[in-house]
């Protein structure tokens, strides 16, 4: 029987970076990585088992520092990436590097509740994406629905595409991308779009947002003041190639039509402080989840701007031409938008929101103070959607 409440589990460590097991289709799995100056990081694979309604946890030692950012291989299970800090000849660098999980890791510690009864397995190095030619890392990531060969880092004006060797033990850049213009230009984070071949990159920097393509390395659009303040993640349409999503400090998340960057298609003003992630669903497009440092998490139903907006699959050409005949057609009109539902099980700033690959309607939320929720869409909209 399932249940819509949440399920709660708490790290015991400050948090930031959350990713599910892209390439796991079956169990419901997310990776976490913590940031701790005083102890060992650690990534937390988070296992929940929707028939009991639990989690199991196992835990792997990322002994190179605290972590940043995680990506997980849309290949191969066992391979992630983490961007994370060190400190070298006194100073904080940002790194990034490919990581293995040990061959046996669900061996270890949810057979025993007695945590001490156990020594966690280490991550292994595969290799290092040194971009400390070019800056601090910042985030890396996985070419979508790729072969889990390529990624691109961004660090600091830089973005780097990246080719994985066989053994995965190597990574060699093949191009980059430089953000001109005048100040401290710095990436703050980037999508990889499924679109058009995987040959599109969106980064957002300070208050813009740009385009580009990874063929020649050229910028393709930009959006200068997408938002008031600082952008803090972007999100592609998964059925909609133009669609962009964006979330900033403005406490606003916006709609973007790519081909047409003067205005925001939509605009959200839920949160009442910064917003830090955004994130499609990966099949109803219409359902969108958003974590803001105001402590929650809001799932909204963007339906009007989603690829079934009159609650069928329409493509964008029918979109764009239909718009004056539906006049008169009252049952052509699109559905409306609205907040399915604000979760408030965090007590601190919620900076990741991720949906799982494996339950369409499941998604992890994880806050700063350690504190990692597991929800369920309503089953009432989950079935209208359906039905």
């Amino acid at each position: 029987m399932e249940d819509d409440a949440p399920v709660i589990y708490g790290l015991e460590f400050q948090a930031r970076a959350l990713t599910a097991q892209t390439a796991e289709t079956d169990a419901i799995r997310f990776l976490v990585g913590t940031q701790s100056l005083k102890f060992d990081n650690q990534i937390h694979i988070i296992d929940f088992d929707d028939e009991n309604n639990i989690i199991n946890k196992n835990v792997l030692l990322h002994q190179a520092g605290e972590i940043w950012h995680i990506g997980a291989s849309p290949a191969d299970k066992a391979v992630l990436t983490t961007c994370y800090n060190k400190t070298s000849d006194s100073r904080v660098v940002s790194c990034a590097a490919v990581w293995r999980m040990p061959t046996d890791w669900e061996t270890g510690s949810h057979e025993s509740p007695d945590d001490t009864a156990h020594n966690p397995q280490t991550l292994e190095l595969l290799c290092h994406l040194d971009s400390s030619a070019h800056g601090n890392a910042a985030c890396v990531l996985w070419e979508p629905m790729g072969d889990g060969k390529r990624m691109i880092s961004l660090a600091d004006n830089h973005a780097l595409l990246w080719d994985l060797q066989e053994s995965s033990s190597q990574a060699t850049v093949s191009s980059t991308a430089t953000l001109e213009g005048k100040g401290q230009l710095k990436f703050t984070s980037g999508k990889w779009s499924p679109h058009h071949n995987c040959s599109q990159l969106a980064t957002a920097n300070d208050t813009a947002i740009r385009g580009w393509d990874l063929r020649t390395m050229s910028q393709i659009y930009c959006i200068e003041n997408a938002h008031g303040q600082l952008v803090r993640d972007l999100d592609f349409n998964p059925n909609r190639q133009y669609y962009l999503a964006s979330c900033g400090d403005d406490c606003k998340v916006k709609f973007w039509d790519v081909r047409n960057v003067q205005e925001p298609v939509k605009t959200l003003e839920e949160h009442s402080h910064w917003v830090w992630s955004v994130r499609y669903n990966h099949s109803h497009d219409q359902l969108v989840l958003t974590a803001s440092s105001d402590s929650r998490l809001i799932l909204s139903n963007m339906v009007s701007i989603s690829s079934e907006p009159f609650g069928h699959l329409v493509d964008d050409e029918e979109l764009s031409e239909g718009e004056e005949n539906h006049q008169d057609d009252k049952s052509k009109e699109p559905l409306k938008d609205s907040v399915v539902s604000t979760y408030e099980e965090h007590e601190d700033s919620v900076y990741a929101a991720e949906w799982s690959s494996a339950d369409p309607w499941l998604f992890a939320s994880l806050s700063y103070d350690g504190r990692l929720v597991i929800n369920r869409v309503p089953r009432a909209l989950k079935y209208r959607i359906l039905l």
